[in-house]
């Protein structure tokens, strides 16, 4: 088994004062945040906020109490918390409708803020969330965004990508991500049973992938073409007359401007499966795979191993104090926000990232609906059409992926 760090050290100083978070929504994500908090060095919750009352009361049990404090403040309405003067960072982490609203009060406040994927349901939506957070960026020049997309963090795809990175396939040409997994969990009010408020399918829940995709090739895509249905998943539910409307499998083919692709395989009722997710890289070298929720990575170079007969090793990260429901991702995440608060770090996944890992989700659904290729200058205005390693245009937002030798080989091709 092979121990490492993904993607960098984890650690970060502990000064005397820790950082303070609020976290505003303490649903199923919000529990896992504050379970994270909770051992993270320099880091506490000192308040929450959520409209049901079962909510709260989970999370005030889950948060440990700051010191001298027998619980942590507790508000209904999340403008209380950002108030109260309690909180020096704040996650969001309510449904994903509310996010544009909750984030307006949020970056009026100049705090800094972890807001969770997807960063919001429409690109349209996106792109106002950009605009407020240059809007408010006088508040606190010193503020930090990050969008959390944290399966960059899991440690086997974070061996992947670094790995990648360094050239171990060469030039990624195809990356394919497959996710057979459970069918949709029950939430608050059964909000993610709608499309209108989820984003649908392959917003909610792909986006992750969507960013991998484009954190891997170095590039943003060019074009979509998508195939999916609901065919199993919730056919039977009834809310108050309101049926689910949530596809529950698809396949999403992902073009980029070099003439390299990406393809995601989605299906919501394959639980009865092995590896819940498999991740692949291949280039002209070999092939990468990391495998999820086993924590495998297996190599293959070409010209030293064949089908059947490469290389497999166990991924693992000592340094990451609570699995959750991630893997550790959303620990290493935390760490990372919190050296990022302090100056001690770069935010590494900015509003940009947010804005693009919804955005092909949003092609691939118009794909389905309309049955056709989506040119994705359809869905994305030429201000955010730049590559992975361009800056974004919000205060401590750059996208630092360093230029990797994806990006550097695609420019010798076009010199060449």
């Amino acid at each position: 088994m092979s121990t490492v760090a993904s993607n960098g050290a984890h650690s970060a100083s502990s000064p005397a004062d820790p950082v303070r978070y609020g976290v505003i929504g303490t649903g199923m994500m919000g529990i896992e945040h504050i379970e994270n908090l909770n051992l993270v060095d320099g880091a506490v919750v000192t308040a929450i906020a959520d409209t049901n009352e079962d909510s709260r009361n989970t999370g005030r049990a889950a948060a440990a109490p700051p010191a001298g404090a027998d619980e942590v403040a507790v508000f209904v309405d999340h403008r209380d918390l950002l108030d109260s003067g309690l909180c020096d960072a704040v996650v969001v982490a309510t449904p994903n409708f509310t996010h544009i609203d909750v984030m307006a009060d949020v970056l009026a406040s100049g705090l800094h803020v972890l807001i969770e994927k997807p960063m919001c349901i429409s690109v349209e939506e996106c792109e106002r969330l950009i605009e407020l957070a240059e809007a408010t960026a006088d508040v606190n020049p010193d503020r930090r965004i990050w969008v959390g997309l944290e399966y960059r963090y899991m440690p086997a795809v974070a061996a992947l990508v670094a790995e990648v990175a360094d050239g171990a396939v060469g030039l990624p040409r195809m990356v394919a991500i497959r996710e057979h997994r459970f069918p949709f969990l029950v939430k608050v009010d059964n909000w993610n049973r709608f499309r209108a408020q989820t984003g649908g399918t392959l917003v909610e829940k792909c986006c992750h992938f969507f960013d991998l995709m484009n954190l891997i090739m170095g590039e943003r895509p060019s074009r979509v073409m998508a195939s999916g249905h609901q065919d199993v998943n919730h056919l039977d539910e009834d809310y108050d007359g309101r049926a689910a409307d949530v596809l529950d499998n698809a396949y999403v083919i992902v073009d980029y401007p070099s003439g390299r692709r990406a393809m995601l395989d989605l299906c919501m009722f394959a639980d009865a499966t092995d590896a819940q997710e498999e991740v692949s890289v291949v280039g002209a070298e070999g092939k990468l795979e990391a495998l999820l929720p086993v924590s495998v990575i297996k190599r293959g170079r070409r010209g030293e191993h064949w089908i059947g007969s490469v290389e497999i090793e166990e991924i693992s990260d000592d340094s990451i104090a609570h699995e959750g429901l991630h893997h550790g991702s959303s620990f290493v995440e935390h760490v990372r926000f919190l050296a990022a608060i302090r100056g001690e770090g770069e935010v590494e996944v900015g509003l940009d990232d947010g804005l693009w890992s919804v955005a092909v989700g949003v092609a691939a659904h118009r794909s389905i609906d309309e049955g056709r290729i989506v040119e994705m200058k359809e869905i994305v205005g030429t201000g955010h059409a730049g590559s992975n390693n361009d800056s974004n245009t919000t205060d401590n937002t750059t996208d630092n992926s360093a230029e990797t030798p994806a990006a550097a080989g695609i420019e010798m091709e076009r010199q060449s």
